[in-house]
């Protein structure tokens, strides 16, 4: 699969950060058109030392989630651990991992915050404008922003917000973004944080990744990417 040459990665802090300034203002926020027929889940670790990151793509065909390819790459840690510019440091890995797929997804869901992010451009929001293609946010953990807790059952959510500078003559309702969801997966067991990463809305993001959490809390393509990358890290 081909990707975007948006930038390249050799930044330092400043740069780094003007560049997520910049892409957020990229990121589209579309419905999507038609149900994706293959959904790839990508995930990456670092290896036992530290001293490099591991990225593994999976992608399947939903309903049944039937295994359609996989993909991983390897690459030397060159970005420092910054909160908030984790995506500098991990995503020319993923990159590197997509690019090996002989099929094109037609969408992905990414362990990472989409636009739930302080400059709106977390991990999937920026893989989403190298893939150009409809991109989701599916995080074990929140970054930034406040929420009610959701109910209890499987399908439940809460509107992750973002409150904004407080003014005198502004309403509150222009004060709070909203910046994601906190997506009940499996009933009594803890919310996802889901946000859009590129080409979807946030109601499809939500809906997308309830209709993959089919036994479990994580959506199924992601969850497998997870449990292949947990296993090579431990080789490398």
């Amino acid at each position: 699969m081909q990707t975007r040459k948006l930038h390249k990665w050799n930044l330092s802090y400043s740069q780094a950060i003007e560049q997520q300034k910049r892409l957020a203002g990229q990121v589209k926020h579309i419905k999507l058109k038609n149900r994706p027929k293959t959904i790839a889940g990508l995930d990456c670790a670092f290896s036992k030392d530290g001293q490099k990151i591991i990225a593994v793509v999976v992608v399947l065909r939903p309903p049944e989630f039937e295994p359609v390819e996989t993909a991983s790459a390897t690459r030397k840690v060159t970005f420092p651990y910054i909160p908030g510019l984790l995506s500098i440091r991990e995503a020319p890995v993923c990159i590197a991992a997509v690019e090996k797929l002989r099929n094109e997804p037609d969408l992905f869901i990414i362990d990472g915050q989409g636009i739930a992010h302080p400059r709106r451009l977390g991990l999937a929001a920026h893989l989403g404008l190298f893939f150009d293609k409809p991109t989701i946010g599916c995080a074990k953990s929140r970054l930034t922003g406040r929420f009610e807790e959701p109910l209890l059952e499987k399908g439940s959510y809460s509107l992750l917000k973002y409150k904004k500078g407080k003014t005198s003559h502004e309403p509150r309702t222009t004060r709070d973004e909203v910046i994601g969801a906190v997506v009940r997966t499996r009933t009594n067991v803890k919310p996802v944080f889901v946000s859009v990463g590129n080409k979807c809305l946030l109601k499809d993001a939500i809906e997308i990744v309830l209709a993959c959490a089919i036994k479990y809390r994580l959506p199924e393509p992601t969850r497998q990417a997870h449990q292949l990358v947990s296993k090579l890290r431990l080789k490398i």
